[in-house]
């Protein structure tokens, strides 16, 4: 595919310098909106309103939608008012409000003053409801029934406002506005009789959300019964909108790209790495950065308490930056095991007890194997290959079992605060590898030189 966009992106460009503008537009309207938002995406800057303006007035909504914001603003401000309002007319709801969001200030005025009255209003309700919820990704535009009408009435009527609903294949039977049912285009074509009612033929154990349903949430419900839309109810049932797939997996992309970020020890990021300038990388990692950092201290002051030991037996040193990466690296497994499974909906708080118990009983097996390869690599190793007579089978013996209780302990602090987070309120991501690695490695140190002192008696 990136082959494809460059060898298009060439031809584009050629065909721009030798201006034959209409054998550019035959090729663009050959092409899926998204291949030309990402070809578009790679030319100048000056090239994209010409390029832009070549395109059929449906296909330039849709390719709009797909662009980066960036692009977007840079059209809109080229755009007269009446190319500005046949943009808009194509734009579903949902997506007109995406545009409102990413856009600053004076741009959005703009917007919303070349709005039609309808779709102003639509907007501004959508925008009410809270951020991330689904209320604010779902869509107004939908095929709604009565449940009297026949699927003569209903095939007739999907065919008149079809063509400005997101999708036509679910539609949603009302009563009042209030949902009770829905049928499928194919239940409508398979009808056995054209004067059969919709109520006669609509399912009514329909699954629906609240508008104040978290965006995560929703997502996990396209993705556990496959749905291709979901009916978006208030607190009476009375329906308000409904939420598409392709709106789902935008969900899905921006929650999983936000815990990456996250558990990487960084601030999330709205930007793509390509837009984002030094100074947003910069703000976006200092402050975890400088967190990190002054957490390590208490790793320092562990090892300056236990200075007499270490000067009492140097060869311990050697053996630190081991026991505090695999603990690091344990405690690492089990956190992001858990986070996965909390973000899947596999598991919940009050699992908490068995999830220990697993991770005890893996810890164990882990702990084992890694302190017997270990002891094998201390005494052959650094023993007997390497002649180093101050690593004896005592010593060797104080850095496995320190290893072995440091795996326990990771693996236990891994998948116990995920947890505690996600019943805090907050995002268990944020307990991912950097912070949980600053914890173990202060714990590895104390039980190394606890252990130290008990058995080499410092």
């Amino acid at each position: 595919m990136a082959e494809h966009s460059v060898t298009v992106e060439s031809t584009l460009q050629r065909l721009l310098e030798e201006k034959k503008y209409p054998t550019i537009r035959d090729i663009l309207i050959t092409m899926n909106p998204s291949d030309i938002a990402s070809v578009l995406d790679e030319l100048e800057v000056e090239r994209l309103p010409l390029l832009f303006r070549l395109l059929p007035k449906e296909l330039a909504a849709e390719t709009f939608v797909e662009m980066d914001p960036e692009a977007q603003e840079l059209l809109i401000r080229g755009f007269s008012d009446v190319e500005l309002r046949e943009v808009l007319d194509e734009l579903y709801v949902d997506d007109a409000v995406d545009l409102v969001e990413e856009m600053p200030a004076n741009v959005v005025r703009r917007i919303l003053s070349q709005a039609d009255p309808q779709m102003r209003k639509e907007i501004n309700e959508i925008l009410r409801y809270p951020e991330n919820s689904a209320g604010s990704i779902m869509t107004t535009e939908y095929v709604s029934l009565r449940p009297g009408m026949t699927v003569e009435e209903s095939i007739l009527r999907i065919r008149r406002t079809g063509v400005d609903k997101e999708t036509i294949y679910t539609c949603y039977v009302t009563r009042d506005r209030t949902l009770i049912g829905l049928v499928t285009v194919k239940d409508l074509l398979l009808a056995q009789d054209d004067e059969t009612t919709i109520e006669e033929i609509m399912e009514t154990n329909v699954i629906s959300v609240s508008t104040q349903t978290d965006q995560e949430e929703v997502a996990q419900m396209f993705s556990k019964y496959n749905f291709l839309a979901l009916p978006v109810v208030d607190a009476e049932n009375r329906m308000v909108g409904i939420i598409t797939f392709d709106d789902a997996m935008d969900v899905m992309e921006d929650e999983v790209t936000e815990d990456i970020e996250i558990m990487g020890g960084m601030t999330p990021s709205d930007k793509t790495y390509l837009r984002s300038t030094v100074l947003d990388l910069f703000r976006h990692r200092i402050p975890w950065l400088m967190l990190l950092m002054v957490s390590a201290t208490f790793t320092g002051l562990i090892i300056t308490g236990f200075e007499d030991a270490l000067a009492a037996q140097v060869v311990l040193t050697a053996f630190i930056p081991m026991l505090m990466d695999t603990g690091g690296n344990s405690g690492s497994q089990s956190s992001v095991t858990i986070i996965r499974a909390l973000s899947l909906g596999e598991i919940e708080f009050a699992d908490l007890p068995s999830i220990i118990w697993k991770e005890i009983r893996t810890a164990v097996l882990c702990g084992v194997s890694l302190s017997v390869v270990c002891f094998g690599k201390i005494m052959l190793v650094d023993h007997l290959l390497l002649g180093n007579n101050d690593v004896t089978w005592l010593v060797a013996l104080v850095v496995c079992a320190t290893m072995a209780l440091t795996v326990l302990i990771a693996k236990v602090i891994g998948c116990t605060l995920p947890m505690l987070a996600k019943k805090l309120g907050f995002d268990p991501a944020v307990m991912a590898s950097p912070f949980i690695t600053t914890i173990v490695d202060a714990l590895s140190l104390l039980v190394y030189f606890g252990v130290a002192s008990a058995l080499l008696s410092l």
